[in-house]
């Protein structure tokens, strides 16, 4: 077994990854699966850091080595569900890539297969999977509907605590890394110059949000969260910069800097989709946004102007709903219950209003069905969730793709984490296409000149990232 060992170590290290499918499927590589599956064992070494913000730092820019790239940071923010501060994913063992087509089934397969840890996403569009669906609107960024990746180098932080986690084929590489690591700082000054335009006018936006309010009166929906994109054509730009500057900004919960290959997203996102622990379920669905002021009175009357106004705990407490009802699919009969309902979070750039809805599931339970019961995620859909998916196509002009997605990884345990994609840039490099969207939830109570002024809000961190 050693013998066979080293010849598939040699044979794999000269690969740049593989395929998922193209190993664990095909009855040729049956004795290299073999091999695989005691590859696929971790080396594991904990190591104390004594400056865990200098680390973080310094893990980020020597991840830019690699093709794959996940780095998760929870900027410290107090949260009660948290495993930890910051998580680093790199270097494809092997990963799966599709486009919505029976795409819940192939990663169901896939995560099966690996029992490992997997990092990766699910773009919006992956909803045409679940039901009749379509998204036909422009699109400039040519993400993958799905990907996901078995990291051959994981690193876990907690407080000062790294566990570094390695396969076994990469044995040799762990000490030098951490060498590199500690050695590996950039300080730089973002200096672009990036035309932005609006896909949709101002004037456009109004007269589809009355429209959309027509749909709400005649009684076809109740909600829908309506988004448009800001843009910027033969763009190059330097992605992990942006990414540090737009986090240092929000400091968000979860923030994501992610990369395969050309293709970026720099996200700062408050909101978390989907996490699971164990047998318990957790949603946490944001709706409902007041401005920051630096005025300490102010702020805390536009905090509490948020927690007290008719409108935005309506569009939360929908959504709730719309959650309780997705999470029944795969719940524990009575399990679903709504642990926090509008509580009121703070955060650098705004007031969030955010609920916690939790269920308790089987342990037959496949962690991809919770997912595909589930997505998209309320909050960037509406209720009822088809209704409002399909006239959001009618009346957007981009497709969404990753952004109002989810990143986030599943553990070996079956366990998993998901955020949702807001407050995010979008970067192509081959198509030197950079794109962010940004959008509100629409009610029968909703102003369009209001909702308009919500979304310049939300778009005020990327603009000034970019300005």
């Amino acid at each position: 077994m050693n013998f066979l060992l080293n010849v598939v170590l040699c044979l794999l290290k000269s690969m740049p990854k593989i395929s998922a499918y193209s190993i664990l499927t095909t009855n040729y590589f049956i004795v290299i699966l073999s091999a695989i599956k005691i590859i696929s064992l971790r080396t594991i070494i904990s190591k104390k850091i004594n400056n865990p913000e200098l680390f973080k730092n310094q893990l980020l820019h020597w991840s830019q080595q690699f093709r794959e790239v996940v780095f998760l940071d929870s900027n410290n923010y107090h949260q009660q569900q948290s495993s930890f501060d910051c998580v680093l994913a790199v270097d494809a063992f092997t990963s799966v890539k599709t486009d919505y087509h029976n795409a819940f089934e192939d990663l169901k397969q896939y995560q099966q297969q690996t029992k490992d840890w997997l990092f990766g996403y699910l773009s919006y569009d992956v909803k045409n999977d679940i039901e009749e669906l379509y998204s036909n609107n422009f699109d400039g960024l040519y993400f993958p509907d799905l990907f996901f990746f078995q990291p051959k180098k994981l690193f876990l932080l907690k407080g000062n605590q790294l566990e570094v986690q390695y396969l076994r084929l990469c044995d040799d590489e762990i000490e030098s890394d951490l060498i590199g690591i500690e050695n590996n700082c950039k300080l730089s000054i973002i200096n672009y110059q990036l035309s932005i335009k609006q896909r949709i006018s101002k004037e456009s936006y109004l007269s589809k949000v009355n429209k959309m309010l027509e749909y709400i009166h005649r009684g076809d929906i109740y909600e829908a969260n309506f988004c448009m994109e800001f843009y910027a054509e033969n763009a190059t730009v330097e992605p992990i910069e942006i990414y540090q500057k737009l986090n240092a900004i929000s400091k968000p919960p979860f923030a994501i800097f992610f990369k395969n290959k050309e293709q970026y997203l720099l996200c700062a996102s408050p909101e978390r989709y989907l996490r699971k622990e164990g047998y318990k379920i957790i949603s946490q669905p944001i709706k409902g946004t007041a401005k920051r002021f630096s005025d300490e009175t102010l702020d805390n009357n536009s905090k509490k102007e948020l927690e007290q106004n008719p409108k935005e705990r309506s569009e939360n407490i929908m959504i709730v709903d719309l959650v309780r009802n997705d999470l029944s699919h795969t719940a524990i009969k009575g399990s679903v219950e709504v642990e926090e309902l509008c509580g009121i979070y703070t955060f650098d750039q705004v007031h969030q209003m955010i609920s916690t809805v939790v269920s308790t599931v089987e342990n037959t339970i496949s962690p991809v069905e919770i997912l595909r019961t589930t997505f998209p995620m309320g909050s960037m859909t509406g209720a009822p969730k088809i209704s409002a998916m399909k006239i959001i196509e009618e009346l957007e002009e981009s497709k969404r793709g990753l952004y109002s997605g989810a990143v986030g990884y599943f553990t070996p345990n079956n366990d998993f984490d998901f955020n949702v994609v807001i407050r995010s840039i979008l970067y192509n490099a081959k198509e030197k296409y950079l794109s962010f969207s940004v959008g509100s939830a629409i009610t029968s109570q909703s102003n369009p000149e209001q909702e308009y002024e919500e979304c310049l809000l939300k778009a005020k961190a990327m603009f000034e990232v970019l300005s």
